[in-house]
């Protein structure tokens, strides 16, 4: 049994640890407030601010790994993840624990193609370049031999409780017929993520040597738009589909000006004007993983 330091609670914390407690791990999860989303039987929490490196780094003493599944207000990211990040990779540094991160596609920028691991870091938004940084320096670590590190990618998460581009709210709006506003184009092909198999790819790299120094994409289904997705969930609810619409421009910058998360969206509605699609191939290839069945991810959105 060997030790795993899980960094945040959030759908991708929480189902890697469930995971690990399964196969009869130790595992702890830190948060700041020392909570866990659902029942997490087997799980120690751990309450402690992981920009504490000193505090950090005593927790992780003897992990086999630390995950960084932090998640920090969307809108204070430049603010929050670079001295969370550094606190991080120190404490993999100090305690010699594999730092395996959950990252996203910002820091590929806004592409023409599909995105895979080799693709350059181009980011376009402060958030893209926020999260390009922590790679960087977490690989620079890394070949300099002070810490051994990797890095899983997905795209927009979709599955129960997930807050992203489509949620709940606008799921409920479908289901009861109404219509469903998205950001961007609502035809436009776009790849989705479960966090279940985040978590699955995440302590797969954890504990793969081959795995180490280089970043992986988390094996995801066929790209679909977000039309396509509110109409895959009413044919899986018998309930026919409703009209899906672009929210106007005006509006939403109208809505930036009071609310700081919408006005942190704004900076990445690229992803959502253009084809986003995920590049996996490398990690089926290596791993021989696959994504959860598209109906069965659809499913678990019902309510």
């Amino acid at each position: 049994m060997s030790k795993h330091l899980i960094v945040g609670a959030g759908p991708v914390g929480s189902a890697a640890a469930r995971l690990l407690a399964d196969r009869g791990e130790e595992v702890v999860v830190v948060t700041r407030t020392g909570a866990a989303a659902g029942p997490l039987d087997g799980v120690r929490r751990l309450h402690l601010d992981a920009a504490d490196t000193a505090a950090l780094t005593a927790a992780a003493e003897g992990a086999a790994a630390l995950y960084n599944c932090a998640n920090p207000p969307y809108h204070r990211w430049a603010e929050v993840w670079p001295p969370l990040a550094a606190s991080l990779l120190t404490a993999a540094e100090r305690t010699g624990a594999v730092l395996a991160t959950v990252s996203n596609l910002y820091g590929y920028g806004a592409v023409d193609g599909p995105m895979s691991p080799d693709s350059p870091l181009r980011p376009v938004s402060v958030k893209g370049g926020v999260r390009a940084a922590m790679w960087r320096e977490a690989l620079a670590a890394h070949r300099d031999g002070r810490v051994r590190a990797t890095e899983v990618r997905g795209s927009d998460y979709l599955g129960p409780g997930v807050t992203a581009a489509l949620d709940g709210r606008a799921f409920g709006r479908a289901l009861a017929g109404r219509t469903v506003q998205v950001l961007g184009d609502p035809d436009a092909p776009h790849s989705w993520t479960s966090p279940a198999d985040a978590a699955r790819l995440l302590v797969t790299v954890a504990a793969e040597e081959r795995a180490w120094g280089r970043a992986w994409h988390v094996p995801s289904n066929p790209p679909r738009s977000q039309r396509q997705v509110v109409a895959d969930l009413c044919a899986a609810a018998g309930r026919p589909a409703p009209k899906v619409t672009a929210i106007p421009g005006p509006v939403l910058a109208l809505l930036g000006l009071v609310n700081p998360t919408v006005r942190a969206v704004r900076e990445t509605a690229y992803q959502f004007e253009r084809p986003f699609v995920i590049d996996d191939t490398a990690t089926r290839e290596a791993f021989g993983l696959e994504p959860q069945p598209w109906e069965r991810i659809v499913a678990g959105l019902l309510p």
